[in-house]
């Protein structure tokens, strides 16, 4: 029986349990995730965030991530957040700005003066090789939109990858969009053979878009970082949204503000949160 140390945080409603595993051994492919997740018998959180030692010079730490069904994941922008504020809190660093290494490359995320963070995410990729997203014949290989059918239905989606892939369904009113049924259908739609997470996104003018993600191996959250960077990036480049500014993304749990500038790195905004201390035993 291990006794195992963590912490319960949240960025806007997308929760976390966060283990430090620089000074407790733990392996999370051993852990019983989806008890733990469970928010009526266990600890109850969207995904696990990890923070470990890393090899690489010049960088501060690694990250990884588990869905709560115990898939693990490239990346995810809330918990990064989550994650540079934990470390800060904690004293395993006195830097506020850190190099992080993730499954997906380096991420800098800063903790601000006034408590929130801001997430240097890099650059989106839009190739189908690297969502992954197996394109139909004839489309093009960077197209704005790709055709995924859902039933009888064609949905326009935009294929991003922000770290993990993401695709982003323009809907006119985020309220009714069909979240649970395309979102199910289109996370493990064949045409994604990682599976993908599902971004539902009401434009309401150029620096403003409310959100709602179906997220692969969790479902709909109240929030997802990269799935409002995502959305972002797909705005902006179907011209729906202003390029290199601060643009407000309205998501269930809260607020976001990401800014991108085609040819640069997405930035993102936001808070994190710490819930609780706790401990348990398996």
């Amino acid at each position: 029986m291990k006794t195992l140390k963590f912490t319960k945080m949240h960025g806007l409603g997308n929760d976390f349990m966060v283990v430090d595993a620089t000074v407790q051994d733990f392996d999370p492919l051993l852990a019983p995730l989806a008890k733990w997740s469970d928010r009526y018998t266990g600890v109850g959180f969207d995904q696990l965030l990890v923070v470990e030692k890393t090899d690489l010079p010049e960088v501060d730490f690694r990250y990884r991530i588990f869905n709560a069904d115990g898939g693990e994941v490239e990346q995810c922008g809330n918990g990064a957040r989550c994650f540079v504020r934990f470390v800060v809190d904690k004293g395993l660093t006195d830097k506020h700005e850190i190099q992080v290494e993730t499954a997906r490359g380096i991420i800098v995320p800063k903790l601000l003066e006034n408590g929130l963070v801001t997430v240097n995410m890099g650059q989106p990729r839009f190739a189908p090789a690297d969502i992954p997203f197996v394109a139909a014949g004839g489309e093009q290989e960077e197209a704005l939109t790709h055709i995924v059918l859902v039933g009888l239905e064609s949905i326009p989606v935009s294929c991003v990858n922000m770290g993990n892939p993401h695709a982003v369904i323009l809907v006119d009113d985020i309220q009714n969009a069909p979240v649970a049924k395309w979102g199910e259908a289109i996370e493990s739609h064949e045409q994604f053979p990682e599976r993908v997470n599902v971004g539902f996104m009401q434009v309401l003018d150029e620096q403003n878009i409310r959100l709602r993600v179906f997220e692969r191996g969790t479902g709909e959250t109240q929030a997802c970082g990269t799935g409002a960077c995502a959305a972002v990036v797909a705005g902006v480049r179907l011209g729906l949204l202003k390029a290199g500014a601060p643009v407000k993304v309205s998501l269930p749990g809260g607020d976001l503000f990401i800014e991108w500038q085609p040819g640069s790195n997405v930035l993102m905004t936001g808070p994190a949160e710490t819930v609780f201390e706790g401990e348990l035993q398996y």
